[in-house]
């Protein structure tokens, strides 16, 4: 507990510090975590016997993130997006020079790769433009991580104190009901918290928001796990010692950002 602690300390001053930075901090940071965090997926998945194509997914994840952040910075037209289309087909032709039994489930795992852990991670970024596609604004990026990890906390303390009955003992036997409305409650009272700060919108949709980061939250947690369990894997990574990797760390972030971003664009624009 005491490693947790340290490690969780430091960890959210530099989360936090990423965010109140800048738009340039915030934007190379989140570049830098989401690779680390697809690396951290295609090394898990070769446990399992698939070679991922890692070198150009990993090419292909940060032009896919730096072309949401040119977006972002330089308002281009949409239409430049299509040159990443030849890149990402070229992993078809990479197999061709494999020699493998399953061509096809490298590709394709080099594909959810994207899906995953890519594009998630390129909502969460666009949190921070969501107000104003032009102009950095640090209230949705700070918010989301203060109600998510208000969600993982009151779900750990209620879960440890009150938890009887299983939440999806087949994935994660630890979780429980009580810990998981546990959860929820306690990321509805940082949302009302959060509501008097920042008033881009109202307090009813940070209650909607909060609600949304606790349910999909948890099912990212949950998808992880059954991930982990299906290759025989305790973490992700051990870069963060008594809290593994940072696939671990941002289980909850890979399913919640991009609702989050839906349910925030259609209510705000």
């Amino acid at each position: 507990m005491k490693t947790r602690a340290i490690t969780a300390f430091f960890f959210t001053i530099v989360m936090l510090g990423s965010i109140l930075l800048g738009a340039y901090t915030f934007s190379g940071f989140y570049l830098l975590l989401s690779l680390v965090a697809l690396l951290e997926f295609y090394k898990m998945i070769k446990i399992g016997g698939i070679r991922p194509h890692r070198n150009i997914g990993v090419v292909v994840a940060a032009l896919i993130y730096i072309t949401t952040a040119a977006y972002h910075f330089l308002q281009f037209e949409l239409k430049y997006l299509l040159l990443i289309i030849p890149l990402v087909f070229s992993i078809f032709i990479a197999e061709l020079y494999k020699k493998n039994k399953i061509p096809f489930a490298n590709i394709s795992y080099t594909f959810v790769g994207f899906v995953y852990v890519t594009i998630p991670f390129c909502f969460f970024y666009s949190l921070g433009f969501l107000m104003n596609f032009e102009e950095y604004s640090f209230h949705f990026p700070l918010a989301f991580l203060l109600m998510l990890w208000a969600n993982d906390t009151g779900a750990y303390l209620f879960g440890m104190k009150l938890g009887k009955r299983k939440l999806f003992e087949r994935h994660s036997p630890k979780k429980s009901w009580e810990g998981f409305f546990g959860g929820v409650f306690t990321s509805l009272v940082v949302s009302i918290v959060l509501s008097f700060q920042f008033t881009e919108v109202e307090p009813v949709v940070w209650a909607g928001m909060a609600a949304i980061i606790s349910c999909f939250g948890t099912l990212g947690d949950l998808v992880e796990s059954m991930l982990k369990r299906s290759l025989e894997v305790k973490d992700s990574g051990s870069f963060l010692p008594g809290h593994g990797g940072f696939l671990d760390r941002f289980d909850g972030l890979l399913i919640a950002a991009p609702i989050v971003y839906v349910y925030l664009y259609l209510l705000i624009h």
